[in-house]
């Protein structure tokens, strides 16, 4: 057996590691190369593109061919964006979600990246699986080496990716290591799997059990009506229907300190907006001027609501004037408002009732929201309705939970082994 040695102090991730293998700074291992967007005004570059661009949203699986974007022929041509080899080692290097992951993908196809993504193309000393592994295993590390900018973006500098030092052991070594991750991760991703389709089933009877009680009741009996509304479809015969004009009132009373608490789109719905996720976001020097909301009042975010970006208020505070507030009358409770408009299907409606182009330029103003139709059940079947989606969506918590907490033993072991792996601390045979 191959003695062990304690790592450098320069790479301490490390822990052990065989006194065979040496280690070797990325830059003598690979080729980095960088991605671009070519211009989306630019319809040449984008219709009928049939070429894989990968963003960081692409970036959630271990293996990548393709994307949800597409560019043409065209766009290689009069952009910076470029062809990526198969058998390169994406990394995400730009982005917020490197304040907790580290996306790492291996291309079995060629690809085009994005200016967020680096390209590691590897030479004859590294087999891009295995390259794989180690930053994968090592993300946590990778990750503490980010910084960050002004607005909060993450960013992983090339020059750190360069210097990072990789366990090198001899090309049919890092085969077997590969080949006895995979037999042993298999095992443990197909648990994974199964986990997931269940958070999936379980994620889908919840919005079942809120659609049904919130539009069809409680009777399983109750006798039907047409609505008139094609968004509701069939009602209760004995409920009624009626424009958000005559079931809200708008409050527009601004903040003269801005020292009340902020409320954004996350808070109040728990839905991240894609500008969130994607683009450099700022904080204004000041909130005053902000709009007060109260709890219980339905909060609206004009830019967003087409994505579900709605909900109520759960304690009094400000939101941005990019935001409209509304004051429920008495015909309609705030909790049974709350599992209404959170209804994918009613995020469709209102789009309808917006004004401007799709996605980044449509709004929902005043308007347009009290143009739609929205069903009144009576009081206490309301107050009925909310409890029963309280319980029933409690149980379903708590497998969620149960189920994500077995998720993450699972990854961590996941994760344990792969580091053993590319540390020469997994038995594979006698080293060649």
């Amino acid at each position: 057996m191959k003695a062990l040695r304690e790592a450098p102090i320069a790479v301490p991730w490390l822990g052990i590691l065989r006194a065979d293998w040496p280690l070797v700074p990325l830059r003598y291992l690979v080729r980095f190369l960088s991605g671009g967007t070519p211009d989306k005004g630019n319809a040449d570059f984008w219709s009928g593109g049939t070429i894989p661009w990968v963003s960081p949203k692409d970036m959630k699986v271990d293996r990548i061919n393709d994307s949800e974007d597409h560019i043409t022929v065209a766009a290689l041509d009069g952009s910076a964006t470029q062809l990526v080899p198969v058998g390169s080692v994406l990394v995400v290097v730009r982005g917020m979600i490197l304040a907790h992951t580290l996306p790492v993908a291996v291309t079995t196809g060629p690809v085009t990246i994005n200016q967020d993504i680096k390209a590691l193309v590897c030479g004859q000393r590294i087999l891009p699986e295995f390259l794989h592994a180690v930053l994968a295993g090592q993300a946590e590390w990778l990750l503490s080496q980010a910084d960050s900018s002004a607005h909060g973006t993450k960013k992983l500098e090339t020059e750190v990716l360069q210097r990072f030092e990789v366990p090198c052991p001899p090309l049919d070594l890092q085969r077997r290591i590969v080949a006895a991750m995979r037999a042993q991760a298999m095992g443990l991703d197909e648990v994974v799997a199964a986990k997931q389709r269940v958070l999936d089933l379980l994620a889908e009877k919840r919005k079942a059990i809120i659609a049904t009680a919130v539009t069809r009741g409680l009777d399983p009996k109750v006798k039907l009506r047409d609505s008139g509304v094609p968004w509701l479809g069939e009602i209760p015969a004995h409920w009624e229907i009626e424009r958000a004009r005559w079931l809200f009132r708008e409050r527009d009373v601004r903040s003269t300190t801005g020292e009340e608490e902020m409320l954004t789109v996350s808070h109040l719905t728990g839905v991240t907006p894609r500008s969130e996720k994607d683009v450099n976001m700022f904080e204004a020097e000041t909130n005053e001027g902000y709009k007060l909301c109260e709890p219980g009042d339905l909060v609206i975010n004009t830019l967003w609501a087409w994505m579900g970006a709605m909900g109520i208020a759960p304690v009094k505070g400000i939101v941005s004037p990019a935001y409209n507030v509304y004051e429920p009358g008495p015909r309609l409770t705030p909790a049974y408002i709350d599992a209404l408009v959170r209804l994918p299907v009613f995020a469709q409606e209102v789009t309808r009732y917006s004004k401007g182009v799709w996605s980044s330029r449509l709004r929902l103003y005043p308007e347009g929201f009290f143009e739609v139709y929205l069903p009144v059940p009576p009081q206490e079947e309301q107050h009925a309705i909310v409890d029963h989606i309280t319980r029933e969506t409690a149980k379903l918590d708590a497998v969620r939970a149960a189920t994500e907490r077995t998720i993450a033993l699972l990854k961590e072991r996941r994760s344990a082994l792969i580091a053993a792996a590319v540390t020469g601390q997994l038995d594979v045979g006698a080293a060649a």
